[in-house]
Order: structure tokens, then C-alpha cells, then sequence
């Protein structure tokens, strides 16, 4: 058995590394034995928490070192640490850190657009996963991710995402931090929700960082945010699969007077299933649907439905592109005629507007297509 005598520091640098041994003495003041036994990361039953800030110990030439090597971790400002001080050995020590899995929002524009506290958990992180699933981040390269952030990034498709995230990104939580990174804001997507639930429901601690999203930039056009109802997804049609579980919601919207955010679909890592039958893997290109494409949809929807959920020749509609970059465009008309309308590069979403406010329709008016034959709805009239 080894013997630390009176090596405060070195007890707190074993347990700072998670490197207690079993059937170590870690002795302290006046000889006493602490034993940590059958392999466990624990000190002695004896054992309760105590503020690190409390001075009747008398330890002073313990408290300094410890306060230094806490001075030193706190940089990093990313472990969750336990101070507690052991009633055999009379020393404090720290207990095994608890690691972290971080699920950090890069914002929309570029990499530039990560938080400078997003940043540093990025930097001080052991892995970095950047989903790839529900958004992409401008057409930003993996590799000037790399490069801004200083770390290796691991691309998550849908398939780790929805089947391997178990393993592949929270059971190496628990030994280590991790970053999980998300275009836009963590918390807009039940996928990352899914995630976070996933990883604490087997003990992991879960951090959120925040950043700029769709769900607030859509105010760019003028449309106040608190006159939003639901926001609704917009999949792409196939030739037998055709659905419309949008439409009761954007109904539903405009029947309080509320304008809908419609997400618009992304196809990334799509599988070739034709290649699939002839035993290869073959990924399909990616796909984004665009505002037109959009438009095409939704007339279609409220064709086949007939429900007046909307009116194709006279609702006003906000066609959004590349929102939070340098490039972003705002295109204003009804569907009809935005349906003809080339936003450009992706990322789309579309607004299909409720009531309009005078004020709301002053910055809207700034991106009407020219000739536009909307109709304003105000307090459920039209004028």
C-alpha cells in the first residue's frame, strides 16, 4: 500500500485527475488513515459537504494550495466540482469532477457567429460533434470550423444522430466533456431535445448555450414575434406520399389572426435506395426546399383540402433566404407569386401572415414585389 503523509496537494491533484487509487492511504494531519477501497472513485463513508469558503478548519496551508489548483481549473470554468472534507484525514479534497455534455448554438451566419462563452467550452472540450441534420450553417465547411475553433469536428448525420448517439456522443460524457454542436439555436429542434433528455436520464449533465435562430430572426421583415402562432414544417411532397398535417395549424393561426413560421425541408445524407437494392451504399445529392417549391406545396395542400385556410391569390406571404448572413433576402407576395420567385442559395423559410399591424405592414411594404396583388388582413377584415 502506498502512504501519502501530510501530501495535501498531491490528494487533490489524484482526485483532480480522477486517478484515486484503490487501497491507497491517503494520510493527513496527525496520521490518520482514509482508505479508498474496491476500485470506487469515493473517499471514506465518512464524508460530508462543507463549504470551501468556511474557515474554521485551520488549514490554511491546505486551503492555499487547493485554492490554487481550484484557481488554476476555473479557468477552463467548465467542471462541476464537490468540496468536501474528510473527518479521518481532516484535509479537503475534490471528488471525481463530473463532466459535461455541452450543446452549443452556433447562430446562423457563419463560424464567426458563436459565442465567446460557446467558444471556450468548445476549446477546453475533449470531442466536438456538429450536426449535420436538421440545418446546415452556410456553407460552411467542416474544415473552417476546425480551423476557428482549433479542434477536431465530427460531422453527426441523421444516422448517428437517431442511432448512435448512445454511444457515440453520451456515454463519452460521462468520462469526458464533450460539445454537441447546433446551426442556429439548441432548443429549436426536438431532436436536440431528444438528445438532452437521452443524456440525462443515465446521469449525464447537460449545458445549454444559446445563439441567434430562425425563430427570431424571421422578425427581420417586420412581423412582431409575439403575433406568431405555431410554427409548422413543410416536408417534401413524393409521388404517394403527400402530406398536409401542416395545414390544420396554419388554419388554426389565421383564424386567431396569427402569422405561421413555416420550417422548410433539408435532405442531407439521403440514401440512394436504388443503389441500395444493388448492394451499394450511395448517398443522394443534398436537397433544400425553396421558397417556390414551398408556395407550389401549399396551394396544392389547400387545392386538395378546400378549407380556406388561406388564400392563394391574396394572402400575404414573406418568402426569408439565408437569414443572419450577408446575403440574406426577404421576398413579399402571395404564394402564386412567389412560387415564381428565385430566392437564391438555401437556407428558405416562408411566412404566411395573420393580421398585420400598421406598423408591422411599414417594413413589410420594403420587400412587396412590385405589382403584388396581396390583400392586408387587419383585425379580420380585409382592406
Amino acid at each position: 500500500m502506498r502512504t501519502y503523509h501530510h501530501c495535501s496537494l498531491e490528494v487533490v491533484e489524484a482526485a483532480r485527475a480522477r486517478t484515486v487509487e484503490p487501497d491507497v492511504d491517503y494520510s493527513g494531519f496527525g496520521g490518520k488513515r482514509c482508505l479508498v477501497r474496491g476500485g470506487q472513485r469515493r473517499w471514506c463513508n465518512r464524508i460530508r459537504n462543507l463549504d470551501f469558503r468556511n474557515e474554521s478548519s485551520g488549514l490554511a496551508s491546505l486551503r492555499a494550495k487547493t485554492r490554487k489548483v481550484f484557481e488554476e481549473r476555473n479557468e477552463r470554468k467548465r467542471d462541476s466540482r464537490a468540496y468536501h472534507l474528510c473527518h479521518l484525514c481532516h484535509i479537503r479534497v475534490i471528488l471525481v469532477d463530473k463532466m459535461v455534455l455541452y450543446v452549443v448554438g452556433l447562430g446562423l451566419g457563419n463560424e464567426k457567429d458563436i459565442t465567446v462563452r460557446g467558444l471556450e467550452i468548445v476549446k477546453s472540450c475533449d470531442s466536438v460533434f456538429l450536426e449535420a441534420y436538421t440545418s446546415v450553417l452556410g456553407g460552411v465547411p467542416k474544415e473552417r470550423l476546425e480551423e476557428f475553433y482549433g479542434k477536431e469536428v465530427t460531422v453527426a448525420d441523421r444516422g448517428m444522430c437517431e442511432n448512435d448517439a448512445d454511444d457515440l456522443i453520451i456515454e463519452p460524457a460521462k468520462e469526458k466533456n464533450v460539445a454537441f454542436l447546433v446551426v442556429g439555436d439548441p432548443v429549436c429542434a426536438t431532436t436536440h431535445t431528444d438528445l438532452m433528455i437521452r443524456a440525462r436520464e443515465v446521469g449525464v449533465k447537460v449545458e445549454v448555450v444559446h445563439n441567434a435562430s430562425i425563430m427570431g430572426a424571421a422578425g427581420s421583415c417586420g412581423l412582431q414575434l409575439y403575433n406568431f402562432g405555431h410554427t409548422v414544417s413543410i416536408p417534401f411532397f413524393r409521388e404517394n406520399w403527400r402530406p398536409t398535417s401542416f395545414y390544420p395549424k396554419i388554419k388554426y393561426n389565421r383564424n386567431g389572426g396569427m402569422h405561421t413560421l413555416c420550417l422548410l425541408d433539408i435532405k442531407v445524407k439521403e440514401p440512394d435506395f436504388d443503389a441500395m437494392m444493388k448492394g451499394r451504399t450511395k448517398f443522394l445529392p443534398p436537397r433544400f426546399m425553396s421558397v417556390a417549391t414551398a408556395a407550389e406545396q401549399l396551394i396544392e395542400a389547400e387545392e386538395t383540402l378546400k378549407e380556406e385556410a388561406y388564400n392563394v391569390e391574396q394572402t400575404l406571404c414573406i418568402g426569408l433566404a439565408r437569414m443572419g448572413q450577408e446575403t440574406q433576402k426577404m421576398v413579399a407576395g402571395t404564394l402564386e407569386e412567389l412560387k415564381n420567385v428565385d430566392m437564391g442559395e438555401p437556407l428558405h423559410s416562408l411566412i404566411i401572415c395573420g393580421d398585420l399591424h400598421d406598423l408591422e405592414f411599414e417594413v413589410v411594404k420594403e420587400y412587396l414585389i412590385e405589382g403584388s396583388q396581396y390583400t392586408i388582413e387587419s383585425k379580420g377584415e380585409s382592406r
